[in-house]
């Protein structure tokens, strides 16, 4: 019988949805489906909060698994729709840095299942759940599992360019693929370390393991995965750490990859 994985992992946005679109496309519905009945345990991992993550779990129809949100450090039970593990930081150090670095950004916290605080107001539509505006004070009086900071009418190259050489202690970060955006964690706390700890709960062996991704988040999945695939619109830095690369979101990119293991 020929290799099909145990555990899937898939990005959200820009893998089974198009970026800043909430459908799924008829046909990475229907093969994410046929990967749930081949036994698969299929786990949405997503730099997305969990009140962003929520919509298309419930979309999906997905039951029995864990949603690993905030690049890994929210884990979200689908069945009981309880938050079963947390990872928090004090985000305070990292905003005092940024505030300096990108003078007029702005910044968002998770409040995990709610929405957020923000520190200057964000686009409509950028930010899950409710958002409410606070002083800098307010936005790090408590720890959070997630940091957002947006740098208007900027490029992800010009963020990236300006964090080289910075060293924020105590966090990690992940610079967006399409949109001026910094996303920053807990330090160690990635999809890929996330998805390790999961996959030894959960019995699966290292080798029957999948996951398919486009972001610069991605990457540590992508390594993780004993086979990790990137979407075809993904960065050259992040196809590069791929085993394999199918085609864009646009082209239904992840449905393609899932039909070669779970055939209809």
């Amino acid at each position: 019988m020929s290799w099909r994985p145990r555990l899937v992992a898939l990005d959200i946005d820009g893998t089974i949805t198009r970026v800043g679109a909430e459908e799924i496309a008829p046909a990475v519905r229907a093969a994410i489906h046929r990967a749930v009945d081949h036994g698969a345990h299929v786990v949405l991992s997503t730099g997305r909060s969990l009140i962003g993550t929520r919509p298309i779990v419930d979309d999906l129809e997905l039951r029995g698994t864990t949603a690993i949100c905030s690049n890994g450090a929210v884990w979200w039970d689908t069945t009981s729709r309880e938050v079963i593990r947390k990872i928090a930081f004090d985000a305070a150090p990292t905003v005092d840095a940024l505030r300096g670095l990108f003078p007029g950004a702005v910044f968002a916290v998770e409040i995990t299942g709610v929405g957020n605080l923000s520190l200057g107001r964000f686009p409509e539509g950028d930010l899950w759940g409710v958002v409410r505006e606070v002083t800098a004070e307010e936005l790090t009086a408590e720890t959070t599992s997630r940091l957002v900071m947006r740098w208007a009418d900027r490029t992800p190259d010009e963020i990236a360019l300006r964090m080289l050489d910075v060293e924020l202690p105590g966090v990690t970060w992940w610079v967006d693929n399409t949109e001026p955006w910094l996303t920053v964690s807990p330090e160690g706390v990635t999809k890929g370390s996330a998805l390790e700890d999961l996959r030894q709960r959960l019995g699966v062996s290292e080798e029957d393991t999948l996951a398919i991704g486009d972001g610069h988040n991605d990457v540590e999945m992508l390594r993780w995965a004993a086979h990790g695939v990137a979407m075809g619109q993904a960065p050259a830095t992040v196809q590069e750490v791929a085993n394999a690369v199918t085609a864009t979101v646009l082209e239904d990119g992840a449905a393609l990859e899932l039909d070669r293991w779970f055939a209809a």
